[in-house]
Parts: C-alpha cells; sequence; structure tokens
C-alpha cells in the first residue's frame, strides 16, 4: 500500500475525532458567551440589528482562531479540551473589558451602535490572535 494511503488510514480517526472535539467546543463557546451577555443577539440580528451581527461575527471569530491553533498544536483531545476553555474565559474577559472601555457595551449593541461593536470586534480579535500565538 502507498505511503500516503498508509498515513491517512492512521491518521484519519484522529482528524475525525480532533476535528470534532474542535468544533463542538467552537458552538460550545459561542451559545455560553451568547447566554453570558445580557443582551439577546440573536433576537436582534433577526430584527436587523447590525450590531448584534457583527459582536457575534466576533465571538466566532475570536474562538475560533485559538481554537485552531490548539488543534494544530494539540497532542491529545485534553490539549484541545483545556486550551479551549482557557479561549472561552478569555473571549468573556475580552467582552468585559470593552464593556468597561465604551460604558454600556450591551445597551450600545441593542441600539446598534455599529463604533462600539467594531471596537469590540477588534479586541475580540487581537485576543484571539494573542491567544493562538501563545498556543
Amino acid at each position: 500500500m502507498d505511503i500516503a494511503i498508509q498515513t491517512f488510514v492512521k491518521g484519519f480517526p484522529d482528524f475525525l475525532i480532533h476535528g470534532g472535539v474542535t468544533l463542538a467546543l467552537l458552538m460550545a463557546g459561542c451559545i455560553v458567551h451568547m447566554l453570558l451577555t445580557p443582551m439577546k443577539e440573536m433576537q436582534l440580528i433577526r430584527a436587523g440589528n447590525v450590531s448584534a451581527g457583527i459582536s457575534v461575527g466576533a465571538v466566532i471569530v475570536g474562538l475560533a482562531v485559538p481554537m485552531s491553533a490548539c488543534l494544530a498544536t494539540a497532542t491529545t483531545v485534553y490539549d484541545i479540551l483545556i486550551w479551549g476553555v482557557v479561549a472561552i474565559l478569555l473571549q468573556l474577559l475580552a467582552f468585559r473589558a470593552s464593556d468597561l472601555l465604551l460604558r454600556d457595551l450591551p445597551k450600545r449593541i441593542e441600539r446598534d451602535e455599529v463604533g462600539a461593536a467594531l471596537v469590540l470586534a477588534g479586541v475580540k480579535i487581537a485576543a484571539a490572535m494573542i491567544m493562538a500565538a501563545a498556543l
């Protein structure tokens, strides 16, 4: 059997497990973030609130960047779980830091203040890039 096929056959189960765990963590992190932030992002998005869409998009990217770095360097599922949870917690702290900086961030997003949502997105993405590099 060709070496490439042997490598694929040997590595495919790990690919499925590690990728699946990472995707599950990403979804769980997004859900936890939306449950713990005071605004109802999905309702706001359905109502046409652009700022809520920017906020949720930043959550997704802000979690995906460090989780993908973890996936690239992890040797076990436990690595992915530990660092994935750390990424979720740090992204929640990034939201809180943005709220302290901008004052009343949830209300500003509810009022569809795009500038505030963009600052939040910048903070979340910057935090994600730093976390990813630290991994």
